[in-house]
């Protein structure tokens, strides 16, 4: 058996430190990329979500490498996510990929099924002892790697050279990927907060970065929060232009709440959204819809600039949590715009959109610091 795996961000780094802590072979697919996107709309319905035919084109490209079994996570509720395991199974069998398809999922709540695919992947020849040793180990790296994301969240408006950053993520993300040890992964996060705390120390000392950056929540679909290519860079691009982004779902906190029915809660729980959701969307309606409309109002109770939210086109969770997120912005009279994505979404695009919507939230800092300048000049207020 060789098992592969959806691509979703960083989750490839933790997929895979679970199944080589038990000597399971596994095929890392290539990083999702226009090829991968184009093999996977081929065989994928018109309608079908931007995901699903990312998640085809990975089981193709993996199938090069030798990968026969795929293991993905399951849904509940309104949102197609719950089919994809059946339907890409009955899609790569009509092409021919002859693919066995484990679904994680606790069904009906209970851990049981769980357990019970958890075992089938990870073979008799490993024990429950060793089995938990290696999920607690992945789990720690997750919730390690999503430090790492919120610290160059934090640096990348704060740090004079975007590149210098960048490298250092992917140096960051290689460190994690390769160490086996618990001390190997929190030397890796120490490594990240000394190396940017150093550069930010420099540049103070020479006066610059120490503009406080505008603030942006992300908050949408899941996949394309998580994964870079499906959401068009956006988070490496705010932080170009000098503004600091937070998110709504982080990896290891949707893990914790999804998979493990909140026994573990991540770095950074979610399961305080429902309650903030409730004067605007007071149940569920599948996906990360609910989720969504109570991550906005946490960013905009929190002070938050500016919200965006990003699904792929026909998400009909987040097309619910858009038609509700106008009463959230005049409620808190709080800018929030809307990005969907499909296969034919391009980077210049979105980039022109993300320079206009970054422009409409500095006017009032900027009118504000005029104001105080004036002030200054005449003597007023003082």
């Amino acid at each position: 058996m060789k098992v592969t795996f959806p691509h979703m961000g960083n989750a490839w780094i933790v997929i895979q430190t679970l199944f080589e802590s038990l000597n399971v072979d596994v095929v890392v697919p290539p990083f999702n990329s226009k090829r991968t996107l184009n093999l996977g709309t081929k065989l994928s319905p018109e309608s079908a979500c931007l995901p699903l035919k990312l998640n085809l084109g990975n089981y193709l490209e993996a199938a090069n490498a030798g990968a026969d079994t795929i293991v993905i996570t399951g849904g509940i509720g309104p949102c197609r996510f719950g089919y994809y395991g059946e339907v890409e199974r009955q899609i790569l069998w009509d092409a021919g990929y002859n693919y066995e398809v484990v679904t994680l999922e606790p069904p009906d709540g209970s851990l049981a099924g769980l357990a019970k695919r958890i075992r089938f992947l990870a073979g008799r020849k490993n024990s429950w002892a060793k089995i938990l040793k290696a999920m607690r180990f992945a789990y720690l790296k997750s919730v390690a790697l999503d430090r790492v994301e919120d610290l160059i969240h934090a640096a990348r408006p704060r740090l004079s050279h975007p590149l210098y950053t960048e490298k250092l993520y992917e140096s960051a993300k290689q460190r994690l990927a390769q160490t086996m040890t618990e001390k190997g992964v929190q030397d890796a996060v120490r490594w990240v907060q000394e190396t940017i705390r150093e550069r930010q120390e420099g540049l103070n000392s020479m006066n610059e970065g120490s503009n406080k950056p505008l603030r942006i929540g992300i908050v949408g679909e899941i996949y394309t929060i998580l994964d870079p290519f499906s959401s068009v860079g956006i988070e490496e691009e705010l932080g170009r232009l000098g503004v600091e982004v937070d998110r709504s779902i982080y990896l290891s906190g949707w893990v914790g709440s999804h998979i493990f029915r909140g026994i573990a809660p991540g770095y950074r729980s979610i399961r305080s959204y429902p309650r903030h959701a409730k004067p605007f969307l007071p149940h569920f309606v599948g996906g990360h819809g609910l989720e969504t409309v109570g991550a906005a109002v946490k960013f905009a109770r929190e002070g938050y600039d500016g919200i965006i939210q990003i699904f792929p086109l026909s998400c009909m969770p987040e097309i619910v949590a858009a038609s509700v997120l106008p009463k959230v912005q005049e409620t808190y009279k709080i800018p929030i715009m809307t990005l969907i994505v499909d296969e034919h979404t391009g980077h210049a695009g979105i980039q022109t959109r993300l320079e206009a919507y970054v422009d409409l939230l500095e006017r009032p800092r900027l009118l504000r610091e005029s104001i105080q300048t004036r002030e200054g000049v005449l003597g007023v207020g003082g």
